[in-house]
């Protein structure tokens, strides 16, 4: 598939003519119009300081349905300890740069440079982003941000400053979506992090039919509310029902 480069107008190309690799299109900017029009067509940004801005969209796609999310024996034990506090949208640029952070010290450097940074945030102002946050005595010791249009939630990234900080974060999450009726947790690209939380490989096409019909949809009032508190306990099924059950990527990467 040939690539398409971006002009100033705020469209894209279809995402089924991706290259093999994902890659769609090139250039373009990140301003507001463009990233919300890029989720609802299944696209995301995705590239480093030294690169012109890249616009990806994978197949498969690596998704998790809020019901399914998958929580380990080990990791249940830690959330009925209740240590931590997973809080809505009190901290969105920390959580945002913290995600940066272990990227900074990695030869590659990091996707999440300040232009990226600034454009999330925007997007925060705007009632698109959200952040999910781990709290520890007071502390940010994790956390998870993505954009939420209709019942589809798209994960960005994730990070860990305390074990597990950010694998409670996301459970907390899936089950916040399920009890509001969301259809998607995109995560974007495969990792083996996620698929042993629930994650599934689904083909783009499925992808794209499901936000399809997802991104449109009316959510009550209030999933977003600034200052809630957030149960990781009410997990969705069985996945903290069942003693014997065990049902993004966490800050080195892209994707959660």
């Amino acid at each position: 598939m040939p690539l398409f480069r971006l002009s100033d107008r705020i469209e894209f190309p279809p995402a089924w003519l991706a290259r093999s690799d994902g890659l769609l299109c090139i250039g373009g900017d990140l301003e507001p119009r463009r990233l919300v029009l890029a989720y609802k067509n299944g696209i995301f940004p995705w590239f480093s300081s030294n690169e012109p801005i890249l616009w990806w969209s994978p197949d498969p796609r690596l998704v998790i349905y809020p019901n399914d999310i998958r929580v380990s024996r080990s990791l249940k034990k830690k959330i009925r300890k209740n240590i931590f506090e997973i809080r809505v949208n009190t901290a969105f640029e920390q959580t945002i740069r913290a995600c940066s952070q272990p990227r900074q010290n990695k030869e590659e450097g990091t996707w999440l440079i300040d232009g990226m940074i600034e454009a999330y945030i925007a997007l925060h102002k705007m009632g698109y982003a959200h952040s999910v946050e781990t709290w520890f005595e007071g502390c940010l010791v994790g956390g998870l941000y993505g954009i939420s249009i209709g019942r589809s939630f798209f994960g960005e990234s994730m990070f860990s400053r305390k074990a597990d900080a950010s694998k409670i974060a996301l459970v907390a999450l899936a089950g916040h979506l399920a009890d509001h009726d969301f259809d998607i947790i995109d995560c974007q690209v495969t990792t083996d992090h996620l698929l042993s939380m629930g994650a599934v490989e689904i083909p783009r096409d499925s992808f794209l039919e499901v936000i399809g019909h997802s991104i449109d949809a009316q959510i009550p009032a209030g999933v977003w509310t600034c200052d809630q508190i957030l149960d990781p306990e009410s997990t969705p099924g069985d996945t903290l029902r069942k003693e014997t059950s065990t049902r993004m990527h966490t800050g080195t990467g892209k994707g959660l």
